[in-house]
């Protein structure tokens, strides 16, 4: 029996990052031995043990071939002359095909450690095609080391396509496309996973209502990158600079949903879309089962993130509302995520990146004032019900209207001039 070290943990200490979880490969083992040497199996489709002491995990080397559809059609083999080279040959890159003896040597049989160096996202075998499931992977890979340089190999972006052509992804059952998602949104370059799909031909599969952006222009004047997908794919990457918050980054993903459903007949333009992308965030969140905090995020980022544009519009009046249908004074902690938004819609354009865009941060500091406002004061006056409801609202008013007369000019003309006019208003 030997133990090695493999994996993600092998990987990330020799590019210097955070130890990953450290997972084992047993050779030369049985599912008897490892439990009578205490080891917990916790595995149903093959045999995965949990150390005695560390409880980490333990799995036996095991060889796999194709014997149906999706990334579960696989016939998995344990027997104890399974070599760890073989084992090895299973994985989807050569990065992550590196091993460690007991005593620190690596084992490196298909030159991850070349990949490494220059910096390779690199299938191990053609075997990579039998499994769906890589292509996420190695976006989300794309997506985590593409500020260290990584790049996918042409050969590699060939067997994606491929995947992709194939109709295997349609097996991929919606949580575990949702569980890829969400680990790449928590990546330094989420974006980067969404451009890798599209580019392979996978992101109409399993994100369809994103792959409906691509093609879809914006009027010139406000989107020199004309293409929604580009747009939507700049505010992610200027979001994922200013914030780790994968809630926030999922929902400038979906922020302009509602550009894939405009009939042709109206571009580049495309009114009420913020309405229309209430309905394909639905059925996307819906499909993969995305957590109810991301979903509820989202829509208020979706329907109310033009509205920042036109701030003044409505005077101080405007803003508290705004502030109100925002359900700020309940939810006060989504506030900055959700200016934080609407800041990377107007500086995720091409040629906007180094524009000043100030009304973030006037927005930020009427909320702030706002909720110095307290019902104490006006339950002490002996108003009731609504009555307070209403003396809060106006007592908020006049501080906003306050704060508004402190601002320059030019700030509260150009709400009229920096955007098209708004879809909605709050009313």
């Amino acid at each position: 029996m030997q133990v090695y070290l493999v994996g993600g943990a092998v990987r990330d200490r020799l590019l210097g990052l955070p130890d990953a979880d450290r997972d084992y490969v047993v050779v030369g083992s049985t599912p008897e031995e490892m439990l009578s040497l205490g080891y917990q199996q916790v595995g149903h489709d093959f045999p995965v043990f949990l150390h005695p002491q560390t409880k980490e995990e333990y799995a036996l080397a095991r060889t796999e071939r194709k014997s149906g559809h999706g990334y579960k059609g696989f016939i998995c083999d344990f027997s104890p002359d399974t070599t760890l080279e073989e084992d090895l040959m299973r994985r989807d890159l050569t990065i992550n095909a590196i091993a460690q003896d007991d005593h620190g040597n690596l084992i490196d049989p298909y030159h991850g450690l070349d990949d490494l160096k220059e910096r390779i996202l690199r299938h191990v075998s053609p075997a990579f095609v039998e499994d769906p499931l890589r292509v996420l992977r190695v976006a989300r890979f794309a997506a985590r080391f593409n500020h260290l340089g990584f790049k996918v190999a042409p050969e590699t972006l060939a067997l994606m396509k491929q995947i992709s052509a194939s109709g295997e992804l349609r097996a991929l059952t919606p949580e575990r496309v949702w569980t890829e998602m969400q680990k790449a949104l928590c990546t330094p370059n989420p974006e980067i996973f969404i451009d890798l799909l599209h580019y392979v031909g996978a992101l109409g599969e399993v994100l369809p209502e994103i792959e409906k952006l691509s093609g879809v222009p914006g009027p010139k004047r406000w989107h020199p990158e004309i293409d929604t997908l580009v747009h939507t794919l700049m505010t992610v990457h200027r979001l994922s600079q200013e914030s780790e918050n994968p809630v926030a980054r999922f929902a400038m993903l979906c922020h302009d949903l509602g550009k894939g459903l405009t009939p042709p007949s109206n571009w580049p333009h495309h009114k009420d879309h913020n309405v229309l992308g209430l309905k394909p965030l639905e059925e996307l969140c819906k499909r993969l089962k995305v957590p109810n905090e991301y979903y509820d995020f989202a829509k208020i980022v979706v329907f109310y993130h033009s509205f920042i544009h036109h701030l003044y519009r409505g005077g101080a009046e405007g803003v508290v509302m705004l502030l109100n249908h925002l359900d700020a004074w309940r939810r006060p902690e989504r506030i900055k995520p959700w200016i934080l938004c609407c800041k990377c819609d107007f500086l995720g354009r091409k040629g906007f990146e180094s524009r000043p865009f100030p009304r973030a941060d006037y927005l930020y500091e009427m909320f702030v004032i706002c909720q110095t406002v307290s019902p104490k004061e006006f339950v002490a006056q002996g108003l009731k019900g609504t009555a307070i409801r209403d003396a809060i609202f106006q007592r908020r008013v006049e501080l906003v209207q306050t704060f508004m007369q402190t601002l320059p000019q030019s700030e509260l003309d150009d709400s009229a001039n920096s955007m098209p006019p708004a879809d909605s208003v709050c009313d």
